[in-house]
């Protein structure tokens, strides 16, 4: 027992005299750099966006850079953020450059500095007849790009009333009334073939004895191209108000099967448009469909840009004076030439019931 306290008093010692071996004033987080050191030179950043990512910039308004991942040696060695812009076709290009100054002062030094985000109001005459601005970095990449135009903008709210007649494909194409308006088109059918064979089945639990029997076919829920499907028939009392069979005691027997019969089936294939005619050369910026459902109100919010009369550049919509957006693939329709007729097919397509 003696022999047990004793070398315990001898390591409690030991760890006191390593925590004092230890221990020093000076302790604390590694400095960067020496207090003599200094660095200049330049950073480098890999994201950089405009207008948190809008489609369109006004002239007359504030534009906003923002630069993310940027690595500027350590937080305050960044002096500053010089931003170059040069002409390159129709576009304006800006060029932000990532100056450093280190004099070795120690401060925090994550990997890559916080984002940082630089308002921005040139000249007119400096954006000159440019209709696009980019961002590129230092090593030339286009980081963002953003469409420039001459005008304001006008947030509306529309509420359309979709019949669902939209469902009948019959009835296509057919539109709802005025614009802007919702089109809808059939683009092609595709007939196609089942096959099935009539298969037997018995109750082994009969509920009623009803006096009047019917033949229950069984069709599956889906069909299968690529094989000839087993459909159960089975009895079924012709009144409503008897049942024939408990469910789950229903047995087919798959070596008593009919002849091969074929079911015809067709695929209708359709799209869905909004369909809004704008001031010539009007523009986009944002757009939104909210609830949208057959035999309701459906809104859709739509902010467009409407030039000024310095502004010629017109686009990205396909027409100058037409707004088409595929709310199927919810994207503004692309092609010029399938615009211009699906416009056409708008103006003449059947107008459906208005609520």
């Amino acid at each position: 027992m003696r022999k047990s306290f004793i070398i315990g008093i001898f390591a409690a010692v030991a760890a006191m005299l390593c925590v004092s071996a230890c221990t020093r004033d000076d302790d604390g987080a590694i400095p960067v750099s020496a207090e003599d050191d200094s660095f200049v030179g330049t950073g480098f950043f890999r994201i950089a966006e405009f207008d948190s990512n809008s489609l369109i910039h006004l002239v007359s308004d504030t534009l906003y850079l923002r630069i993310d991942s940027l690595w500027s040696y350590s937080n305050c060695a960044l002096k500053r953020i010089e931003i170059d812009t040069s002409h390159e076709g129709d576009a304006l290009v800006f060029f932000p450059k990532i100056i450093i100054e280190s004099d070795g002062k120690d401060c925090p030094s994550p990997f890559l500095h916080p984002d940082t985000v630089i308002k921005l109001l040139p000249p007119a005459e400096e954006f000159g007849d440019a209709t696009v601005l980019r961002v590129r970095n230092d090593e030339g990449n286009v980081l963002d790009t953003v469409l420039l135009r001459r005008g304001k903008f006008e947030l509306d709210t529309f509420t359309i009333y979709v019949d669902s007649l939209f469902d009948t494909v019959s009835s296509l194409p057919l539109r709802t009334k005025d614009s802007p308006s919702v089109l809808k088109v059939l683009d092609s059918l595709n007939p196609r073939v089942f096959y099935w064979r009539a298969m037997e089945s018995s109750c082994e639990l009969r509920i009623d004895m009803c006096d009047s029997v019917v033949n229950d076919t069984l069709f599956p829920m889906a069909w299968s191209l690529t094989d000839t499907a087993l459909v159960p028939i089975r009895k079924a009392c012709a009144s409503d108000d008897s049942t024939y069979c408990v469910v789950n005691r229903w047995v087919n027997d798959s070596s008593a099967v009919g002849p091969v019969q074929e079911r015809a089936d067709t695929v209708w294939f359709t799209s869905l448009y909004y369909v809004e005619e704008f001031p010539e050369c009007a523009t986009m910026n944002s757009f939104r469909v909210v609830g949208y459902a057959l035999g309701k109100n459906v809104n859709f919010i739509r902010e467009l840009m409407v030039p000024d009369e310095s502004e010629s550049a017109c686009g990205p919509s396909a027409l100058k004076d037409v707004f088409i957006y595929d709310m199927g693939r919810n994207r503004v329709f692309p092609d010029s030439l399938d615009a211009d007729s699906l416009y056409g097919t708008w103006k003449s397509a059947k107008v459906a019931p208005a609520k």
